[in-house]
């Protein structure tokens, strides 16, 4: 059975920071396009960042520069770590996995039961 366990959420001020984990079971990272997405309170799910197959990383402008995504194939492991945290990053983010680049549940091939990150003003 696969599954992503995310892990790393939590309370914390404007400004500071937090690194989520994905962890993967039973699915390997190689070939796969790993993916965060968030969907803040009474909002439509965001696509926040990719890691495609070639490894290029790609990052929703809101975030970009700072948010870093990376993983560890040696763990089967997915990050995002985030600096600078605005109010407005206040979500529940969950990592996908897909074969084509899907981000959206229930198309994409793996969904994770997401982690709250709540940033205080």
């Amino acid at each position: 059975e696969v599954q992503l366990v995310e892990s790393g959420g939590g309370l914390v001020q404007s400004g500071g920071s937090l690194r989520l984990s994905c962890e993967a079971s039973g699915l390997s990272f190689d070939n796969l396009y790993l993916s965060w997405v968030r969907q803040p309170p009474g909002k439509e799910l965001e696509w926040v960042s990719s890691i495609y197959a070639d490894g290029s990383l790609h990052y929703r402008s809101t975030v970009k520069g700072r948010f870093t995504a990376s993983k560890d194939n040696t763990k089967n492991t997915h990050y995002l770590q985030m600096t600078n945290l605005k109010p407005d990053d206040s979500a529940v983010y969950y990592c996908a996995a897909d074969r084509e680049g899907r981000w959206i549940h229930p198309a994409v091939d793996y969904w994770g039961q997401g982690t709250q990150v709540t940033v205080s003003s």
